[in-house]
This record gives C-alpha cells, structure tokens and sequence, in this order.
C-alpha cells in the first residue's frame, strides 16, 4: 500500500509544483498587489540625511511628467517596494526615504490606482553599499489612446537626487487597514 502512495506521490509532484508559478511582480520587488497606502505631503520639508551605520539609505522622488497635447492624468499615489515588500508610497511630486542593508536588492514602483488605464510599473536593481545614497525617479507620464500613461523608475546622480527633493514635497504613508 506505501508503494502505491509514494509512486502516486511520485506522479502527482510535478503537476503540483507546476501550479505553482512564480509571483514575478514579487521577484521584481514589488509587495502585494491588495496593499493600498494612505499619504500625507508635506512641502515645507526638503531634507536630504545621511544613512544610518552600517547601512545605505535610498530616496524616491515621484515627478508627473505632462505633454501639452495630453490630458493630464492628476496626482496620482505611486507605491515604493524593495525586495518583495511594499516601502511606502508617494502621492504627486513627493519623495521619501529608507534605509536598506548592503548588498543586492530590487527596487519597484507602481500606480496604486484601479483607475489607471493599465498597470503600470518599474523596476530595476540595486547594489547597495553601506554608508552610501541611492536616488531613483518615478515619473508617471500622461498619455493618450496612441501614447498610453507610462511609469519610469530610473536611478539618478546624487546631485541630481538633491536638486529633486528641493522641489519635491516629503511623503508619510500608511498601509490602509
């Protein structure tokens, strides 16, 4: 009787480890898809710090790009993820900021919106070294039928970096419950 439940077992695993697909959103840094982020700007703060011993400290500046010819797609709630999990959020031109051990990372920035014509995201790497700063652009730009919205998520210099939170309002948010 054992050998048949193992060799049934035996048959069965790579279908069920076919099921099993990978959460791709999630390897590329992403959190989960039902967490939503309630924000509060603040535009009086502009400050850039130094990271923590032992660790990097990384900035995201949200920038909403308009052409003329399209319509603007308002301030939007743009989600900050690392390695899976969900960071913060930003909400119009607004930044934050969070330390991260060294090492290898994924960084990810999507629309939290249900309104938004498309998903729409980024993602890239980050090789984090401890006492350094990190700063990425999340521009969000409008579009139309021809030149649907589009999110980019792009690593920028330092002095570029400053130059983007002292035009940019600081961002809080929260997880909803």
């Amino acid at each position: 009787m054992h050998k048949y439940m193992f060799l049934a077992l035996l048959v069965a695993a790579p279908v069920f480890w076919q099921n099993q697909a990978p959460d791709l959103r999630t390897a590329a840094g992403c959190g989960p898809e039902k967490v939503k982020f309630d924000v509060k700007t603040d535009k009086k703060v502009h400050a850039a710090t130094q990271p923590d011993s032992g660790k990097a400290l990384v900035y995201v500046i949200e920038e909403e790009k308009y052409d003329p010819q399209h319509k603007p797609l308002g301030h939007i709630t743009t989600r900050v993820g690392l390695d899976g999990n969900w960071v913060g959020a930003n909400h119009g031109e607004s930044y934050l900021s969070f330390a991260v051990d060294p090492g290898e990372h994924r960084v990810c920035s999507d629309v939290q919106s249900i309104f938004a014509p498309k998903k729409m995201s980024g993602a890239t790497d980050l090789a984090a070294e401890a006492g350094k700063t990190y700063f990425f652009r999340v521009e969000v730009w409008s579009g139309d039928e021809e030149h649907p919205p589009q999110l980019r998520l792009k690593a920028v210099d330092p002095s570029e970096g400053l130059l983007l939170i002292s035009h940019s309002a600081l961002s809080t948010s929260k997880a909803k419950k």
